[in-house]
């Protein structure tokens, strides 16, 4: 199948062009701080304003040989700035340009990954309020446990993507702060007041405090809130994957015209997006377990943080949009088979009702000890000899001392298992 997502708005923002822009953006503010403070004349700041531009290519010619990105960028905003370049980062370091942009950048990222999520929120939720009252088994262990809906399983979803979405709220505001406090945070060679105007003209927040670097927690619980998200995704891909199994058949991704599932097997129907969402999701999660490592720097500031984040960071953003809007693609299309899921509810022959039963001769004065043990060995037989379990408790002398047949039969209805749905739909925010 050929792909049909593209990511034009994600993969500008990891862009070369907008990375520098950023920078560019931070240093023009900058000027413009110093400016108002005196430091910089007016008529300077305008000349850079008018004629501050990058060559992207001049860029990389020059790093080959300083071996320095941000000196690298400098060298060729000056080639265009010309005299007035002089006023250019003054009292800064590498970082305050490094950090601050990659601040907007993730900011930037996590808005996009924020309509992903919202995309896929109102898919589930429109799945769960179409099979709000369709019937299936619920299962614990891989094994057949009590009835339940489809939309029950939708609107677990439902929330678990409302409470994504506040977690990335909140990982975005977390990485929401610059600084430009200089080489090891204490503003030395530039006024507090340049920081306070450069985030505030970017709609960031100065860092408290900061060494030569924005602390790596910050990047560490953005990076654990992506891959939050991402399990959320392959746990529910995984249900899909299972469901969707020969022997199971509930529920099926949307096969396309023309798609072909096997080389050899003419047959196949396979799960593949799912288990692309779920293989990805690993990615995701691995890169975040990198930038915890990035936390713990030594001192004020070295390296080994730098060239994990110019991988992990980009490509979590971009993996997890990518998977977002694939399994957004899965949800809206989910072939539903509620005949298989008839169907798979009678397998055990009335099993799932064995706790209603059990409770019922509690109520009839059993301890609750016997009237386990005398239901689980009818149920053991039903089983054992493919008999329904109802017919077993009519004959069984123990129960048919306590129970009638009519209340037998009442008590095999699996009306009673769906009973709260709308109060759990309310709840959820799905009424």
């Amino acid at each position: 199948m050929i792909e049909r997502y593209t990511l034009p708005e994600m993969g500008r923002v990891w862009s070369e062009e907008n990375k520098l822009a950023n920078w560019l953006k931070i240093e023009v503010l900058a000027c413009e701080a110093w400016a108002k403070l005196g430091r910089i004349p007016e008529e300077a700041v305008e000349n850079i304003k008018a004629k501050a531009a990058f060559d992207i290519r001049r860029v990389r010619e020059i790093e080959n040989e300083v071996r320095h990105d941000v000196i690298a960028f400098l060298t060729s905003v000056a080639e265009y700035v010309g005299e007035e370049s002089k006023y250019i980062h003054l009292g800064l370091t590498s970082s305050d340009i490094l950090d601050t942009g990659l601040a907007l950048q993730m900011r930037q990222a996590t808005d996009l990954i924020l309509e992903k999520v919202e995309g896929l929120t109102n898919a589930i939720g429109r799945q769960a309020k179409k099979h709000k009252y369709t019937l299936m088994m619920g299962r614990t262990h891989g094994v057949h446990a009590e009835p339940i809906t489809f939309g029950l399983k939708m609107a677990l979803w439902y929330t678990e993507m409302e409470r994504n979405r506040r977690r990335v709220e909140q990982a975005r505001e977390v990485v929401s702060y610059g600084k430009i406090s200089g080489a090891v945070g204490t503003f030395a060679n530039v006024d507090p007041a340049v920081e306070d105007y450069v985030c505030s003209s970017l709609g960031l927040k100065p860092c408290p405090v900061s060494t030569q670097v924005i602390q790596r927690d910050r990047h560490a619980e953005f990076m654990a809130a992506l891959a939050v998200v991402a399990s959320s995704l392959e746990k529910m891909a995984t249900e899909v994957r299972n469901l969707q199994r020969t022997d199971i058949l509930e529920v099926e991704e949307p096969f396309y015209s023309g798609q072909k599932g096997s080389s050899a097997m003419p047959h196949k129907r396979n799960p593949m997006m799912s288990e692309r969402v779920a293989g990805l999701a690993r990615v995701i999660r691995a890169n975040a377990l990198a930038a915890l490592e990035n936390v713990a720097l030594w001192h004020e500031r070295d390296l080994t943080h730098s060239s994990v984040e110019r991988v992990i960071i980009p490509d979590s953003c971009i993996l997890l949009h990518y998977i977002l809007d694939k399994f957004t693609n899965v949800v809206d299309g989910l072939v539903v088979y509620e005949d298989n899921m008839r169907v798979n509810l009678e397998k055990t022959l009335g099993l799932v009702f064995s706790q209603r039963v059990m409770l019922a001769l509690i109520e009839k004065g059993v301890l609750r000890e016997t009237a386990y043990r005398w239901v689980q060995r009818n149920a053991m037989r039903a089983w054992a000899e493919k008999v329904p379990l109802k017919r077993l408790l009519e004959e069984d002398e123990e129960i048919k001392a306590r129970l009638e047949d009519s209340e037998l039969e009442q008590l095999f209805d699996y009306s009673y298992h769906t009973r709260h749905v709308d109060e759990i739909f309310r709840r959820c925010g799905l009424d």
